[in-house]
């Protein structure tokens, strides 16, 4: 109820309350007055005051009659009306008042309201509320005298609940309270607050870990805990497990436990080993217009080169891991091989050796093979060149490097200059 409502029907009730008792009871019956017109007996059309001697007696009287006490009735006629209007307010005022029971956050007090429904009572008492608070009834119903309004505030509040976190809105005052009202099952649980502090409108942070069973697998063994622990790392030492050195677990240590997970400890030895490898060297070819078609010179021959590697060597539960790369270091960086390719065509003929068997020459030499070398590793080709022999003839590299066409192109330039000699055992059999 607003201070002017209040003040306007409080005015109200106390002019009604001023009259005398006796003024009250006089006043609030009907006043008759006497209708206006001609007095009994007078006759038609006669005028107060006028006609027979009876009747100037009779309106003399009625003269003396309306003198002090006439005056004191026209007076009391105001009055009146007056007093009826406000017994008549009284009533409704009286009819409007209702007493109700207002409840704010368990906190109970009776007031007197004018208010018609719960809406208007919360807007006279001051009172707001949102969507997270709870209002009985609902704002929209009416009051009536005798009713209970109950409204319970919202409070929000951070909750993490094993390792989850969520907002969560609550109308408990106490964390126990918004426990049960969330459903949160507490019992063996680790709660950051104690079950009894209370939950201001502003809310709290809640970190709430449940019993969970967690099992373990270590050294051969197994053993399974109820843990509320926040970490697997925490739920290991409840469990009597140590880790050391470089020993793991098949989870993160910093992971949080779940209810009926199983964690492997893994036991771990390590160390580190250096080896020495090799670094093969590239090969670039070079076009080279002065060496015949498929002819090869080697302009730089090519170096490897050789790295020096660590490895870690780990052993798991008492087996051996393979090796892992962890470090390599360059000790000597290889070296290119170059090499030049021959495009100059070869000449189909040497004058003076052309109609010579040089199929029966090569059958007997080397069984016709061009890459063919003899045991002593010093002649090699259709022809058996000795490299000294093949280099003085334009040849490069050596003779069964070379194609089956270019060996017997300097073959026929060899027979130019020395006849069969070269060949002395199969030199014959160019004459067949």
């Amino acid at each position: 109820m607003s201070t002017s409502q209040g003040s306007h029907r409080a005015g109200r009730r106390g002019a009604a309350a001023t009259l005398p008792l006796h003024e009250q009871q006089t006043l609030a019956a009907p006043l008759v007055l006497p209708p206006a017109g001609p007095l009994p007996g007078a006759a038609p059309g006669a005028v107060p005051g006028q006609g027979s001697r009876a009747g100037s007696r009779r309106a003399a009287r009625r003269r003396r009659a309306s003198g002090p006490a006439g005056e004191g009735l026209r007076r009391l006629v105001p009055q009146a009306l007056v007093v009826a209007f406000l017994a008549g307010g009284t009533s409704a005022f009286v009819a409007d008042d209702k007493a109700v029971r207002l409840s704010v956050d368990g906190v109970p007090r009776t007031l007197h309201t004018f208010a018609d429904d719960v809406h208007e009572l919360l807007a006279d008492e001051g009172l707001t509320v949102g969507d997270h608070d709870i209002v009985a009834p609902a704002p929209a119903e009416a009051l009536t005298s005798g009713d209970e309004i109950v409204v319970r505030y919202g409070r929000p509040v951070a909750l993490t609940l094993d390792g989850r976190r969520r907002q969560v809105w609550t109308t408990a005052r106490t964390v126990e309270g918004a426990l049960r009202q969330l459903g949160v099952r507490a019992e063996g649980a680790y709660l950051s607050a104690s079950r009894g502090a209370p939950i201001s409108r502003q809310g709290l942070a809640l970190d709430v870990r449940t019993e969970r069973t967690v099992t373990f697998l270590a050294d051969g063994r197994e053993r399974t805990v109820r843990t509320n622990a926040a970490t697997v790392r925490e739920a290991l030492t409840e469990a009597g497990i140590t880790l050391s050195g470089q020993d793991a677990t098949s989870v993160a240590p910093d992971s949080f436990p779940r209810d009926g997970q199983t964690v492997t400890v893994l036991r771990i030895t390590g160390s580190r080993q250096v080896r020495e490898e090799v670094i093969p060297y590239a090969v670039e070819r070079t076009r080279d217009p002065d060496l015949f078609a498929g002819t090869e010179a080697v302009e730089r021959q090519g170096a490897q080169g050789v790295r020096r590697v660590t490895y870690s060597l780990r052993t798991v539960n008492g087996v051996r891991q393979k090796p892992r790369r962890i470090a390599e270091e360059i000790v000597r960086e290889p070296v290119t091989r170059k090499v030049r390719v021959g495009t100059r065509p070869l000449p189909t003929s040497v004058a003076g050796a052309d109609g010579l068997d040089w199929g029966a020459l090569a059958a007997c030499e080397s069984g016709g093979r061009p890459n063919a070398v003899d045991p002593s590793g010093t002649y090699g080709g259709l022809y058996q060149f000795d490299p000294g022999t093949w280099r003085s003839l334009g040849g490069s590299g050596t003779a069964q490097d070379a194609p089956a066409a270019e060996q017997t192109f300097r073959a026929k330039k060899l027979y130019v200059q020395r006849g069969a000699s070269p060949w002395p055992h199969c030199g014959r059999r160019l004459y067949r």
